[in-house]
């Protein structure tokens, strides 16, 4: 009875034992499981996407990440942002797998350098790159500047992709000839490594990998089952990124001058002249990292002088209709931009020149009628005021006018009970004339 009792106690500890065991192991396990983080590149390459690469990149070396994962999904953008956005990912101490994802994204012009830059590149099923050919933003290049521009892109591509061991010659046709590849395309013509669903499926077909930085150094991926953390943008970033689109940027800057119009119209209102100033702020930091087109900046100076004059000068909606017309005219030709998603919409454009026109023409006509306008408080409030004589004005004498008694002098004699009209003031005393009396009214 004794051994059964001590058998049972043993196995019952063997039990616990091999349970504790397994606990501890599934916990080193997942103690032990890689980390990657992932980086949403979207909308246009900008400064800001600089920014947002670096940050993560130290973000990721901070959390010894296994590699970062830069998702992509845009049209292009400035040249500047994606080489630094490009010398970025190249010094990263961890791999850098760029991804063109999800399905019917694009990573085209700039973005394609971004591709290319990466350790690993990858396509999601559906999405196409290329079509990088440089463009001179804000004017027409030469042919010898044209040359100029495309050789030193080619240079800096083939630089990067011959070292990955990617199609270095077909990569430099998307500069010359702006050619566009699918994600079959790039995957057969060995522009890209892989193709894969999404970000769990690429991290499978990425383990085991071994991927040779541009130093010569050799890391062995090790990513099956690795959890993936986004990197969140802090609220600069987020702010910047969103004004970045410049149709935002104009409506900012536009909503801005009106409120700070109005502040100056109303003086004391405070908070328009406040929202207004940071609203055009905001929307002036957007538009100066873009292409500015000076003629079309013109024409938006010439919309507000319109509006000014047709406040002031009776034209019967000529100058308004005017300065719409250069307000639209000069807001699509505000950015110059062979990128549609770096150009004013003519449906923004239209629909910010309307309103905007209107409420402007209307604020300043208020404004000049109220200047033209009798004063009506204040010491010239008085002036033409009609009042009684109480006393004989012989010449002092008082008299009764808008509800006060006031001391008057008259340059001629006035009895008492007549009808006088104020023609000056003097600190506390009037100066007054009779008002004619005819057929026993006054006039």
């Amino acid at each position: 009875m004794v051994s059964q009792r001590r058998y049972i106690n043993v196995s019952v500890r063997t039990q616990l034992a091999s349970l504790l065991l397994l606990a501890l192991t599934a916990a080193s396990s997942k103690a032990a499981a890689p980390r990657v983080l992932a980086v949403d590149v979207d909308g246009m390459i900008h400064p800001v996407t600089a920014e947002i690469l670096s940050r993560a990149i130290q973000q990721a070396k901070e959390e010894n990440a296994a590699l970062l994962l830069v998702r992509l999904n845009t049209p292009g953008g400035l040249m500047d942002a994606m080489r630094e956005s490009i010398e970025k990912i190249v010094a990263a101490p961890m791999p850098v797998v760029t991804f063109v994802a999800p399905s019917g994204a694009r990573a085209a012009s700039a973005g394609f350098f971004i591709l290319e830059a990466g350790d690993v590149a990858a396509m999601a099923p559906g999405t196409n790159t290329g079509a990088a050919h440089p463009v001179l933003m804000g004017g027409e290049m030469d042919a010898i500047m044209k040359q100029k521009v495309e050789n030193d892109a080619a240079a800096s591509l083939r630089s990067i992709v011959a070292k990955r061991g990617r199609n270095s010659a077909l990569a430099e046709k998307a500069i010359r000839e702006s050619q566009s590849f699918t994600d079959k395309e790039a995957l057969d013509n060995r522009l890209i490594e892989l193709v894969a669903n999404d970000d769990r499926d690429l991290l499978d077909k990425l383990d085991g990998r071994e991927v040779t930085r541009l130093d010569g150094t050799r890391v062995v991926l090790h990513t099956r089952g690795a959890t993936i953390e986004v990197y969140e943008r802090n609220l600069r970033q987020k702010i910047m990124s969103a004004i970045s689109d410049p149709n935002l940027a104009l409506v900012l800057l536009v909503l801005g001058a009106l409120g700070i119009y109005v502040e100056f119209s109303s003086p004391g209102l405070i908070v328009p002249g406040i929202l207004g100033a940071i609203m055009a702020l905001l929307g002036l930091s957007a538009l100066s990292v873009l292409p500015i087109n000076w003629l079309g900046a013109a024409l938006l100076l010439l919309a507000f002088a319109l509006f000014i004059l047709e406040a002031k000068f009776a034209t019967h909606g000529i100058l308004g209709a005017g300065g719409a017309l250069c307000m639209v005219l000069g807001a699509v030709m505000l950015i110059d931009s062979p990128v549609p998603e770096m150009r004013i919409h003519l449906s923004t454009a239209i629909a910010l020149a309307l309103p905007f026109s209107l409420i402007t023409m209307l604020l300043l006509s208020l404004v000049l009628r109220a200047r033209r306008n009798k004063v009506v408080t204040g010491s010239q409030g008085m002036i033409g005021e009609i009042g009684t004589a109480v006393t004989p004005l012989a010449p002092d004498g008082k008299i009764f006018v808008r509800g006060e008694y006031w001391n008057a002098v008259a340059p001629a004699p006035i009895a008492a009970g007549g009808r006088v009209r104020v023609i000056a003031i003097d600190r506390l005393k009037l100066t007054v004339e009779p008002i004619p009396q005819r057929n026993g009214a006054s006039t």
